[in-house]
């Protein structure tokens, strides 16, 4: 790991474990709103998200503000920056399904550096540094030895909209099936689902539309644990991206051959 990143890696971490605290203190108490169809914000949202900004900013300053519930956007090529998303999984959140995550990231000039995603119910504390590995606590990570798609459980995801993207996530989901893979799982929480493929709990993960908060953090984590990570036509992912497909990176072609998707196409 570049040592000059272990600062920005500590910071990361204490503000993933204070947000962390703040949402479990607040679920079922706080009060819940909607942005969009089926797309809910609450006030733990909010209140973490001011809290991970005070502490990152408190140590850095000078640097720039990627955010999901506010408008302290930035360049994803900025040359220092932070990329928050204070509440993952906040439909299970609301409903109290014990599934929600905390993601963090740090690029410099639109690479990820340091990625922070944490599970305040397990516990759980996922981190990565470019070149320094993946860890869940104190313990390296590493991806599934699954070797085929026959062997794989698939982790997907839906966008908020139900048309276009909806029927193709589905029609995926059917041609999974179709494979004989061991199975699908869908449980809401992007960053999560990328954390659970870089310490083999899931194979692989697909989403067609995802927003940078969602993916920048789990993204280094995945990769730093020997996963592959694409965009949803097989490209390179980076933080401009839309959407995306992760495996252990040992039937990746296999598996984009189904899922692979150019909505523009």
């Amino acid at each position: 790991m570049d040592s000059s990143f272990e600062k920005h890696l500590e910071a990361a971490r204490m503000a993933a474990r204070q947000a962390g605290k703040l949402v479990l203190e607040q679920q079922g108490r706080t009060s819940i709103s909607e942005k969009a169809l089926d797309n809910l914000v609450t006030e733990a949202d909010l209140q973490a998200q001011e809290a991970i900004i005070e502490m990152i900013l408190d140590q850095f300053p000078g640097h720039s503000i990627m955010a999901e519930e506010n408008d302290l956007s930035a360049k994803s090529s900025s040359a220092d920056l932070w990329i928050i998303d204070p509440l993952d999984g906040t439909n299970n959140y609301a409903h109290n399904i014990p599934h929600f995550s905390i993601s963090i990231a740090y690029a410099r000039s639109g690479q990820v550096a340091v990625g922070v995603v944490f599970d305040p119910v397990r516990n759980e504390m996922f981190s990565a540094s470019r070149g320094g590995g993946a860890r869940l606590n104190e313990t390296p990570i590493n991806v599934s030895k699954a070797r085929s798609l026959k062997e794989a459980i698939v982790a997907t995801g839906f966008y908020y909209d139900r048309g276009a993207v909806m029927r193709k996530t589905l029609n995926s989901i059917e041609n999974l099936f179709e494979a004989n893979i061991h199975g699908i799982r869908r449980f809401g929480s992007a960053a999560l689902d990328l954390c659970w493929v870089a310490c083999g709990r899931f194979d692989a993960f697909f989403e067609y539309k995802l927003s940078t908060w969602d993916f920048a953090a789990g993204m280094l984590i995945a990769e730093e644990a020997g996963g592959l990570c694409t965009d949803q036509k097989g490209g390179p992912l980076d933080l401009n991206s839309t959407g995306l497909v992760v495996s252990n990176g040992k039937f990746h072609d296999e598996l984009l051959k189904i899922v692979g998707w150019d909505k523009n196409s």
